[in-house]
C-alpha cells in the first residue's frame, strides 16, 4: 500500500468524547485514577477542558451492563450531546440558594423515580416514591430530561412564590375523604406533606430493599451556565451542599465532572464545603501519558499494522518501544539543530497553554490536522517521507495553525467573550508585553491593565514572567498562530 493510500485510511480519532464513543475503548488505558472511579472510591472528577473527563463519562456510560451486575444503576442527569437541559434555568434561574438546593434535590429524587419505575424495584417504597411523583406531574412517559426538568423547577418555583397547602376531596357519598400529598422544600410537621429529604429517603430505602446504588453521572456543567458566572456559582455551590448532604444516603451517589478553572472559580472567594470534599480526582498528563496516547491512537489502525508488521501488545506491553515506536512514526525532530527540541517535546510544548498544561484534545487536533497536511503534500505529488514516517517535518507547522485557531475561538472566545475584543487588539503584535505596551494597545489605565493581566493569566493565555525587568507577559505557542503574533519582546 502507498503512503496515500495508507494515509486516507487511517484515523486518529476524534478530539472531543462524545463523538467517538464506540471507539473509546480502543484508545483508553485504564490507569489506577479509572480503576478508583470504576470502584466507586471517586466521585468528583476534576480536569482542563480536553483533559479527558468526558472520555471517563463516556466510558462509565458504555459500562452500564457490567455496573448494572455489580447492582449500580448508572443514571445521566444530562444529555450527552446537543443543548443542555439545564438551558430554561438560565431565563428564570432560582433566586436563593435554598432554592437551588431544592431543585437538585427534588430532580435527583425524579431521576431515581424514573429508574425505579423502569427497573420495578424496591417493593412498597419504590411505588410510593414513584406514585407521589407522578401525582405531581413530575414523572414523564418519555424520559425526556429537559421535560423533567422543567416541571421540577417549576415545582421548586411554586414553593417559594406561593403557598402550597394539601388539598383534600370528599367522594359523592359524602363518607370518603382522600388527601393529596404535597411536598415542600423543607421538614414540616404539617400532616399531608413530605420535604424533599423525605423523598431521598423513600429513594435510598427502595433502592437498599432491591439491593441497589444509584450514581447519578452530572457531566457538561461547563456549558449548562456557560452565559452567567454567578448563575453557574450558584448551582454548583448547591450542588455540593447537596453532595454533602447526600452522605446521608448511601445508596445514592453523585458523580461530578468538572472543569479545574470551573472550580477555583467558585470556590475562589471561600466555600467551606470544599475542605470536606475528599472523594476526588484532578486528571493531568505528564509527558509520558501523553506519549502513551499518541501511541494508542496510532495503533488502533489496522492497516498501519498490517503494513509495518507491528505487534499492538508487544508495544503497549514496554514504554521504550513505544518511544521507538513513535520515532519511527514521526520525524526526529521539526526543527533541526543541537539545540531544538525533538518532535514530542515540540507537539507537546506547541499545544500547552501559558500554566504549560498541554491537554488530549488539543494533540489529538495537531494529529488529525498533521494528517490532513501530509495527504495534501502527497496528493501534490511531493516526496513521501523517509522508511516508515508519517510525516514529513515540514508539515508541522502547517498543520498548528487550525489547533490554534479552534483553541481561541472555541475555548477562550466561546467562554469568556468579554476578553475578546482585548485580545484582538493584540493581533500582529508581539508574543511577549509589558504592562505599559498593553496599556498603549488597549487604551486603559494601568489599574485596567494589571486587572486583565491577572485575569488572562488565571484562563491560561498569559504566562507572567517575573524574573524580567521589566516584568512581562509572555504568550504561548498555542495562541500565536490564530492572533498572527510573531517572536519577541514589544518595544515601548
Amino acid at each position: 500500500m502507498n503512503r496515500l493510500e495508507m494515509l486516507r485510511r487511517i484515523s486518529f480519532g476524534a478530539q472531543v468524547a462524545e463523538e467517538e464513543t464506540s471507539e473509546l475503548a480502543n484508545y483508553f488505558v485504564e490507569t489506577d485514577q479509572w480503576q478508583r472511579i470504576r470502584t466507586g472510591e471517586i466521585d468528583i472528577i476534576r480536569g482542563d477542558k480536553g483533559s479527558g473527563k468526558s472520555a471517563i463519562y463516556s466510558l462509565l456510560i458504555n459500562k452500564t451492563d457490567d455496573l448494572f451486575d455489580s447492582n449500580i444503576l448508572l443514571i445521566s442527569a444530562e444529555r450527552a450531546r446537543g443543548a443542555t437541559v439545564f438551558s430554561d434555568l438560565k431565563s428564570t434561574p432560582p433566586t436563593s440558594e435554598i432554592e437551588f438546593i431544592s431543585l437538585w434535590k427534588l430532580y435527583i429524587a425524579t431521576l431515581i423515580a424514573q429508574k425505579i419505575r423502569e427497573f420495578d424495584l424496591g417493593g412498597s417504597e419504590g411505588k410510593n416514591l414513584v406514585s407521589t411523583l407522578i401525582d405531581q406531574g413530575l414523572l414523564n412517559e418519555e424520559h425526556d430530561l429537559a421535560r423533567m426538568l422543567r416541571g421540577v423547577s417549576r415545582y421548586v418555583r411554586s414553593w417559594f412564590h406561593s403557598s402550597i397547602e394539601p388539598t383534600a376531596t370528599v367522594d359523592a357519598t359524602g363518607s370518603s375523604t382522600t388527601f393529596s400529598i404535597k411536598i415542600t422544600p423543607t421538614e414540616t410537621d404539617t400532616a399531608g406533606k413530605l420535604s424533599v429529604d423525605d423523598l431521598l429517603a423513600m429513594a435510598n430505602s427502595a433502592l437498599n430493599a432491591s439491593g441497589r446504588t444509584v450514581w447519578i453521572l452530572l457531566d457538561r456543567l461547563d456549558v449548562a451556565f456557560v452565559d452567567s458566572h454567578e448563575l453557574e456559582a450558584n448551582a454548583l455551590r448547591a450542588l455540593f451542599r447537596v453532595y454533602r448532604d447526600l452522605d446521608a444516603y448511601p445508596q445514592i451517589r453523585l458523580k461530578i465532572f468538572l472543569r479545574v478553572d470551573i472550580w477555583n472559580r467558585i470556590t475562589k472567594t471561600g466555600f467551606r464545603e470544599a475542605s470536606h470534599i475528599t472523594r476526588f480526582v484532578t486528571l493531568e498528563w505528564s509527558d509520558a501519558s501523553l506519549l502513551n496516547l499518541i501511541i494508542r491512537r496510532v495503533l488502533s489502525n489496522s492497516h498501519l499494522l498490517d503494513e509495518f508488521k507491528i505487534d499492538k501488545q508487544t508495544i503497549l506491553a514496554n514504554f521504550d518501544s513505544q518511544r521507538d515506536l513513535f520515532y519511527q512514526c514521526f520525524p526526529a525532530q521539526v526543527e533541526q539543530g543541537t539545540r531544538k527540541r525533538a518532535t514530542l517535546e515540540w507537539i507537546i510544548s506547541r499545544c500547552a497553554d501559558a500554566a504549560q498544561r498541554t491537554a488530549p484534545r488539543e494533540v489529538i487536533h495537531l494529529l488529525t490536522s498533521l494528517r490532513e497536511q501530509e495527504i495534501a503534500r502527497l496528493e501534490r505529488g511531493e516526496s513521501p517521507p523517509p522508511s516508515n514516517q508519517l510525516f514529513d517535518r515540514a508539515v508541522f507547522k502547517l498543520a498548528l495553525p487550525k489547533v490554534s485557531e479552534a483553541r481561541l475561538v472555541q475555548n477562550l472566545y466561546a467562554e469568556y467573550p468579554q476578553f475578546r475584543p482585548f485580545l484582538e487588539k493584540l493581533r500582529n503584535q508581539r508574543t511577549e508585553q509589558t504592562l505599559e505596551s498593553l496599556s498603549q494597545i488597549w487604551s486603559v489605565n494601568s489599574v485596567q491593565t494589571s486587572e486583565l493581566t491577572d485575569q488572562l493569566v488565571e484562563i491560561g493565555f498569559f504566562q507572567h514572567r517575573r524574573e524580567r525587568s521589566p516584568e512581562t507577559y509572555w504568550i504561548p505557542f498555542l495562541y500565536r498562530d490564530a492572533l498572527q503574533l510573531s517572536q519577541g519582546l514589544a518595544e515601548e
